[in-house]
């Protein structure tokens, strides 16, 4: 019998070193100490990126220059947040860069949620999943993890079908071919698998003390965003219970 043929040449073992090469430490500049006071950072708007970017940065250096460009309108304390992530996201980081996310989401999660764009308020959440002070922050981050980063992988997929987001699918052009894996169909109309999915994040929310909130703000977000794959399947319901 012919040997399958593989997605990933290698298995998936021959991913490893990509995952890798993305988490290696970034070298430069310290973060401020544990005790910094976050309110001067807050009130002290970002400066312009300079452009073309300066040769000789080191790697911290090239991430705070990168991220000038896309915080463009925030503040110190904005780009301090940005700048933890990118460390808490590799295998090595700073000694007091958890504890300075922690304490950081603890005094300012208001001012976090109010002023920050989702993109980061995603990779705040996803950070918890590695850095949470509990078990239930950790499995709950982990759990929102996978949520979004599954909607990444579908949504770009979508993006070739050159169907706008907010644009459901006809209900008459589904293909019948079945699922991958000997997984069991889904039905867009009656079935309750986005119940499944998303009804226990916000229930275990409540169990969560430092990702909680952060989790049912992200949620309350998918909820009224108007281009994802659950308002689609919304929509198409919506069209069939209408049809005669």
């Amino acid at each position: 019998m012919d040997k399958p043929t593989q997605t990933f040449p290698g298995g998936i073992t021959s991913l490893i070193p990509q995952y890798q090469k993305r988490r290696a430490l970034l070298t430069g500049a310290d973060l401020p100490p544990l005790d910094v006071d976050f309110a001067p950072l807050k009130a002290t708007p970002l400066p312009p990126q300079e452009l073309p970017r300066p040769e000789g940065l080191t790697r911290v250096e090239k991430k705070r220059h990168m991220l000038l460009g896309e915080l463009a309108g925030h503040s110190e304390l904005a780009l301090l947040h940005g700048m933890l992530i990118s460390h808490l996201r590799k295998h090595t980081y700073p000694d007091g860069a958890p504890a300075l996310f922690l304490r950081l989401w603890d005094e300012e999660q208001a001012w976090l949620l109010a002023s920050l764009p989702t993109r980061w308020l995603i990779s705040a959440v996803i950070t918890f999943a590695e850095h949470g002070p509990t078990e239930a922050d950790r499995n709950l981050a982990a759990r929102m993890n996978m949520l979004f980063s599954l909607m990444k992988i579908y949504e770009a997929e979508r993006a070739f079908s050159g169907k706008a987001p907010q644009t459901p699918f006809r209900i008459q052009d589904r293909n019948k071919s079945p699922l991958p894996m000997g997984m069991k169909d889904f039905s867009v109309l009656q079935g309750d698998l986005e119940a499944n999915l998303l009804a226990p994040l916000w229930r275990d929310a409540e169990h969560a003390p430092a990702t909680g909130h952060l989790t049912r703000h992200l949620l309350e977000i998918l909820n009224t965003d108007d281009g994802t794959v659950f308002r689609r399947f919304a929509l198409m319901r919506e069209k069939a219970a209408k049809a005669p």
